[in-house]
């Protein structure tokens, strides 16, 4: 046993690593690693075959190597590998406690001097700070940032959303607030010019569907005459509705606190985003709920009720099934803007002036249409432009 004991379980090792590889296909990847906003999905499935071929060879390596690893691994070798050991761990509870002493900001929200700037919410986790105006760099532009006392973006500073005023009201993150745009390019204000109305973009970068909801929640009552909500959704931004570092909503819409976790933890999961089965699930169905909710808050105001799902690219099979999973067998209205893929902003992956531009004109016609109350999109929308 002494002999081969120790070969025989390298051996094994080996072979259930190799398995595993074996077994982590392309389903098994979409379905733990969702879709990526910044990160091309060609990136995506080349890295995943990367560490999947890798983990494959290794396995294969112990397996193939298991008499002459047993017999490295004696007391004497062992013995030596101590000392690297407890240096490894003493190194990963230092740079725990580095980073406790690093003010980190939640994954929505990782540079507190970033444009425009933030500031942390009780209930939403962060808004944007209001009445100021702010300019960042992107794309090779300058581009300025006002906002209105409220903290909805306006065409210059001073000025100011008239809530007295017929409104469509615009709810979401980056995307809808028009990050790399100028206020004249963003969806919103596009949308304002082809309606000939007032428009209110009161969306926040990082921001959930259920932080999208909660400030929907806190805004809209100021409006007198809303006419219409337009919510964004993205697939490619479904895992900010699983994170648990911001404010999120339970199944019921129960809202719950932002969590705490280690520092390396947190920075793991940013690297490898693995997302557990019925942590998907979960997600799902909450969103299916914010979504439900969302349109029924804009009913109780009388506006008509809108939720616009950017696609920048042709849709591949592991977004269509998610967002047929969200929005099959809902009642909620959505518009599905599939956009020529190039439309992004230069070394950025936001759409740029012509995307926006397309995705405004899809809201425009969509809003002017008399039977949205009721109509939600089939499960194969044309594209709107390409």
């Amino acid at each position: 046993m002494r002999r081969h004991g120790a070969p025989l379980a390298i051996a094994l090792l080996g072979l259930a690593v190799f398995a595993l590889a074996l077994a982590a296909d392309t389903g098994w990847f979409d379905r733990h690693f969702l879709p990526s906003f910044f990160l091309p999905r060609a990136w995506y499935l080349l890295i995943y075959k990367v560490v999947r071929w890798s983990v494959a060879a290794a396995g294969l390596l112990l397996a193939v190597a298991a008499r002459r690893l047993a017999a490295w691994l004696t007391l004497k070798h062992a013995a030596r590998a101590v000392p690297i050991v407890v240096a490894a761990a003493l190194g990963l509870a230092a740079g725990e406690l580095v980073l406790r002493g690093v003010h980190l900001q939640p994954t929505g929200w990782l540079r507190s001097a970033e444009e425009p700037r933030r500031r942390p919410d009780a209930t939403l986790g962060w808004t944007l700070e209001p009445g100021r105006a702010g300019r960042g760099t992107i794309g090779g532009r300058e581009i300025e940032y006002a906002l209105d006392s409220n903290g909805y973006r306006v065409q210059r500073p001073g000025a100011q959303v008239d809530v007295t005023q017929p409104t469509v009201v615009f709810a979401g993150e980056s995307v809808m607030f028009g990050e790399g745009l100028s206020w004249e390019d963003s969806i919103p204000a596009q949308v304002g010019t082809l309606l000939h109305i007032q428009t209110a973009n009161m969306a926040v970068h990082g921001f959930s569907s259920d932080q999208t909801y909660l400030r929907l929640q806190q805004e809209l009552p100021r409006f007198q005459r809303p006419l219409a909500v337009v919510s964004l959704f993205m697939t490619a931004l479904f895992g900010r509705n699983l994170d648990d570092d911001r404010p999120r909503l339970l199944p019921g819409l129960t809202w719950r606190p932002a969590e705490e976790h280690g520092r390396l933890v947190s920075l793991a999961g940013l690297i490898v985003p693995y997302r557990r089965d019925r942590t998907v699930e979960q997600g799902i169905a909450v969103t299916r709920e914010v979504l439900q909710a969302t349109v029924a808050l804009a009913k109780t105001r009388g506006a008509t009720p809108l939720v616009l799902v950017p696609q920048l690219g042709v849709e591949n099979e592991a977004e269509r099934a998610l967002r047929q999973r969200i929005f099959d067998g809902t009642d909620v209205p959505y518009e599905l803007a599939v956009v020529d893929a190039v439309w992004r902003l230069p070394w950025d992956r936001h759409p740029n002036a012509s995307a926006a531009r397309a995705i405004a004109t899809a809201v425009a016609h969509r809003l002017q249409e008399p039977s949205l109350h009721t109509h939600s999109s089939s499960s194969n929308p044309q594209p709107v432009s390409h």
